[in-house]
């Protein structure tokens, strides 16, 4: 076997097609554009490269077909919450073999040794926790659009080298036929009994609005849950909103607010992946347009994908999650438009945000692992738990 970095046009369209040959016979791999996947390693479209480094490998066989690929980075934000310096690797695909695996993940630790790391997360973005974060190894069914999926056996791969689990990142599905428990709706009742208490959706033509007022919450609920958190700048949430504005459906973003502050977000977008998947990675003019005829036309979807829920500190514990859940309800269930809705990224170092989306009586349905390796082969530690008394609610 031979490991191959890429540095050619070729072997970047190569490091594209191996899963599609990897997948071939697996109805749920569903292919995400392939100028998702390439903008990641391109300095000119990934701010990540201005204080980080990435390199990336094909790995072939004996025969010259390509049977494996794996990246590895550097950035400080991995470094946030680590003791030692600690690099990371992802987009990893292979062959059920652990030897080409190893060959993998040694090649990768080899380059961050070189960067003077010590310690590998995986399999992690070059980029934010919200895409390509985390390996799959419950609920081996269709993805949202942005989550690995992976076979089974990419497990016992990462395991069998050395990883261990850092923390895991669960999916809970909530059944929209249903209605949201009667607890909810009471708390909502006891809530709306203040009349500075009210619900909006976002709408197109105010997006600098929504964007602020998405900007205030989340500046102040995930500042003062997370060590070593930068504020959001106005032009982040501007562009935010700009990338949201196609595919934004405006009764699926949700605010509550006291009197004209905003209190708390309830944000969600359509599971792209049922958009997309005729389309095979490729977004050109014809795609395009199939694209917005699926979406806008033929609404080609019934999952919604919630992507943040967050309430400022003071408010936390009033029923303004009962309120978002309730306002969900009226916006998103009762058209009966959709089937489900996923919530996504939970942390299960987050008890509050887990205990919430348990007690809609939702379904886990996917468990994303984020693993450590030391590479003195040392245990790994499990991320912190977030105090639920002083932390806030945040996926």
């Amino acid at each position: 076997m031979q490991v191959v970095e890429i540095n050619s046009p070729e072997l970047r369209k190569a490091f594209l097609e191996l899963p599609v040959s990897l997948y071939k016979s697996d109805p749920n791999y569903i292919r995400p554009w392939d100028h998702d996947v390439e903008n990641v390693f391109n300095p000119e479209k990934n701010k990540w490269f201005r204080e980080g480094e990435v390199t990336r490998w094909l790995l072939k066989d004996g025969a010259g077909k390509f049977i494996g690929r794996i990246a590895a980075f550097t950035h400080p934000k991995i470094e946030r919450n680590t003791k030692t310096p600690t690099g990371g690797c992802g987009f990893f695909e292979c062959i059920n073999d652990q030897s080409a695996a190893n060959l993998l993940f040694n090649t990768a630790k080899a380059w961050l040794k070189t960067k003077g790391k010590e310690s590998m997360d995986g399999p992690i973005n070059f980029g934010e926790q919200d895409k390509w974060w985390g390996l799959l190894v419950q609920g081996f069914e269709p993805a949202q659009y942005g989550m690995n999926y992976n076979p089974p056996y990419y497990q016992e791969l990462f395991e069998n080298y050395g990883f261990g689990n850092y923390y895991n990142q669960n999916v809970f599905r909530y059944d929209l036929s249903k209605h949201a428990p009667e607890k909810f709706h009471k708390a909502y009742q006891k809530l709306i009994k203040d009349p500075d208490i009210s619900f909006d959706h976002a709408r197109k033509n105010n997006l600098a609005k929504y964007a602020e007022d998405f900007r205030q919450v989340y500046n102040e609920a995930w500042g003062k849950a997370h060590a070593g958190f930068k504020p959001m700048r106005k032009e982040q949430t501007a562009a935010i909103m700009k990338t949201l504005k196609p595919i934004m459906i405006e009764d699926t973003l949700i605010f509550a607010y006291h009197k004209e502050r905003p209190i708390g977000i309830f944000l969600s977008i359509p599971n792209l992946n049922e958009i997309i998947k005729p389309l095979n990675g490729k977004f050109g003019l014809f795609q395009k347009l199939q694209f917005l005829w699926r979406l806008k036309i033929t609404k080609s979807f019934r999952t919604l994908s919630a992507i943040i829920f967050g309430i400022v500190p003071d408010f936390q514990g009033k029923g303004v999650d009962a309120g978002l859940a309730v306002m969900g309800q009226k916006w998103m269930i009762e058209p009966g438009k959709y089937d489900f809705i996923e919530l996504m990224w939970i942390g299960d170092f987050n008890p509050k945000m887990n205990n919430i989306a348990e007690q809609l009586d939702t379904k886990k349905s996917k468990v994303l692992t984020t693993y450590r390796y030391h590479f003195d082969g040392r245990p790994v530690e499990r991320h912190p738990i977030i105090n639920v008394k002083k932390k806030s609610e945040d996926a």
